[in-house]
């Protein structure tokens, strides 16, 4: 056999142990190093005497096998890697039930008898800063008043869980909206709110993972601002 030709279908008979006209093309469409090896050693097996196989195309075609076990060692490895990040991700994922994180929402769910302390972001000095808070129904129950920041950044605010009149206010998810004077304009404000994880989607691969929070809803694990206890 010529060794600029492609290994002819004897050759493979002799490799495979079977005859090519019952073989499907498919089991020939993907091979490993150990397959690439005992083709080049039956294809050296099969040389014709008289036309040898040149030493730079044999230098070639180890070259090409050399290449191909590193590829199939890097793809070992990645597995390996991909299989330890998804048991990480697996034991984050359980430690963060039932804990409460911090995250960039409109509204989340309250204990009414605890309360709650979230935050506002300033992106500049402003004044008249102030929370609003509302029920589900979109009703108005407090609104809390901050004292005025001189120069932007994060503004801390705790509502107590009562309505104007001092009336404790029934567990349940609440929106929370903040504005400020900025420039004399009433401009709404970013808030930051804690959010108790319900439970956690791992992601596909290396995708992020999602939390589920309860009154938000479902957030990527990269949102997050901060994991309480």
């Amino acid at each position: 056999m010529s060794t600029t030709e492609t290994v002819s279908s004897s050759v493979l008979s002799t490799y495979s142990g079977t005859s090519t006209s019952s073989t499907n093309e498919s089991s020939y469409s993907s091979l490993g190093k150990d397959d690439f090896l005992m083709l080049l050693v039956t294809q050296m097996n099969n040389q014709n005497p008289l036309d040898p196989q040149d030493n730079s195309e044999f230098v070639a075609q180890l070259a090409q096998f050399s290449s191909l076990e590193s590829l199939t060692n890097m793809s070992s490895s990645m597995d390996s890697l991909l299989s330890s990040y998804q048991s990480s991700q697996a034991l984050q994922a359980s430690s963060l039930v039932g804990r409460s994180v911090t995250v960039s929402a409109s509204s989340t769910y309250v204990d009414g008898a605890a309360g709650m302390t979230g935050s506002v972001v300033l992106p500049s000095a402003a004044d008249g800063i102030s929370v609003g808070v509302y029920d589900s129904a979109g009703s108005l129950v407090k609104t809390i008043a901050l004292d005025s920041q001189t120069k932007g950044g994060n503004v801390s605010f705790t509502w107590d869980g009562t309505n104007a009149s001092g009336v404790a206010q029934p567990s349940g998810t609440y929106t929370f909206k903040a504005s400020a004077s900025l420039d004399g304009k009433s401009t709404a404000l970013e808030t930051y709110l804690p959010a108790a994880v319900s439970s956690v989607t791992l992601g596909s691969g290396t995708s992020d993972m999602t939390l589920n929070l309860a009154g938000v809803g479902s957030i990527a694990l990269s949102k997050v601002i901060n994991i309480g206890q």
